[in-house]
């Protein structure tokens, strides 16, 4: 564990105006729960208040962050900076729909300190995005871009989904130069995956939904990695890109390399010292609960020295950064496991490390149970 390192805040900002057809992640649409979601995140941050070391990190994500009102945007602010200490070259990230930011709103969050905006276009194709049940259009992102440029935002990301109904390579490489346009310093390229309880694991159920097949999934992930390597990008986890490793995610990292994290809001996930424990998946409950006095803890686990060893592997397989080699060293029949894997082009061995080419993305959650980690 990393446990030396600044810990990362998440920020778990459960509100939509809409629910997306894929999404997975919890939300609710009802925004009337705003404020009561805000009085009960200032509760919570007090219970942790002494429990974390100053966080170089900040990651305001949902739901749909930028779906708060002005005011409740900064008095979320107060509320962090009040309760904790964070590092003078903190990363501050804001995720954000193309249909809720306005100059007005871009300009408050400079003023409110975020540094670092992430823009969920998804798709820059019309008939994608009224699939995918997005509520902004093509143009609308476009215009989001420009104006986060004009407003001095210089670590702009840009979330995309490949892998859709009807999509193919040509297509999907052109949405890629069009967000290329922009000079993104990050990309997140996202495989879409069906989700239990979304609209389109009905659709997918009943036959109604057809993606590209495995081998042209394959295809994508593996145009994706070398048309944006060739433009500049660091291909640097199995969804990730950025343009050198100062525009890496440094909050997103935490969660690859066992640093500890707080996680605040309904259903947020926490790390530290080798236990993990989870919030509610419910507003309701969540400021109910800590109404009552008590922590909205839904679960947890204390992972011994094996499962930090297994998740180590499972992690660092899913970065370009990879796993020590000490980590694999007394593995049964690793020397021979690794020159396989060497030969078939998933790995390279750069020094010490053992790193995943973008062909051992493909398998990198498989990568894992060819060894046997010991102590």
């Amino acid at each position: 564990m990393n446990s030396g390192e600044n810990p990362g805040l998440y920020v778990h900002v459960p509100f939509c105006k809409t629910k997306c057809h894929y999404c997975g992640f919890y939300s609710s649409i009802d925004l009337s729960g705003i404020p009561r979601w805000l009085d009960a995140l200032r509760e919570e941050a007090l219970l942790y208040r002494h429990e974390f070391k100053p966080f170089d990190s900040l990651y305001l994500g949902g739901g749909t962050p930028s779906v708060l009102p002005e005011r409740d945007l900064a008095t979320l602010m107060e509320c962090v900076h009040d309760r904790f200490t964070f590092l003078p070259d903190s990363e501050i990230t804001l995720e954000a729909n193309p249909d809720d930011v306005t100059e007005s709103k871009v300009s408050l969050l400079r003023d409110l300190g975020v540094n670092r905006i992430s823009i969920g276009v998804q798709s820059f194709d019309e008939g994608e995005l009224a699939r995918l049940g997005r509520r902004h259009t093509a143009k609308q992102a476009e215009k989001v871009l420009d104006v986060v440029r004009s407003s001095g935002f210089d670590n702009v990301g840009i979330d995309l989904m490949f892998g859709l109904e009807g999509q193919n390579q040509d297509g999907w490489l052109k949405t890629l130069d069009r967000a290329l346009r922009f000079a993104p310093d990050h990309l997140s390229c996202y495989q879409l995956t069906i989700e239990e309880g979304t609209p389109f694991a009905a659709e997918s159920a009943e036959r109604r939904l057809r993606v590209p097949g495995e081998e042209e999934q394959r295809s994508l992930f593996l145009a994706t990695s070398a048309f944006l390597e060739e433009r500049g990008y660091t291909h640097y986890e199995v969804s990730n890109f950025a343009r050198g490793r100062d525009r890496f995610s440094r909050h997103n990292c935490k969660y690859w390399s066992h640093v500890p994290y707080l996680g605040l809001g309904p259903a947020a996930h926490s790390f530290l010292g080798g236990r993990r424990w989870w919030n509610v998946r419910s507003v309701e409950n969540y400021c109910s609960t800590i109404s009552a006095g008590g922590k909205p803890v839904e679960g947890f686990e204390e992972l011994d020295e094996d499962q930090i060893v297994l998740e180590s592997l499972m992690l660092g397989f899913r970065t370009r950064n990879g796993v020590t080699a000490e980590l694999l060293a007394c593995a049964g029949g690793a020397a021979d496991t690794l020159r396989q894997l060497e030969e078939s082009g998933l790995i390279e061995i750069a020094g010490e490390r053992v790193c995943p080419t973008p062909r051992g993305f493909l398998v990198a959650d498989s990568l894992p149970l060819l060894f046997t980690p010991c102590r």
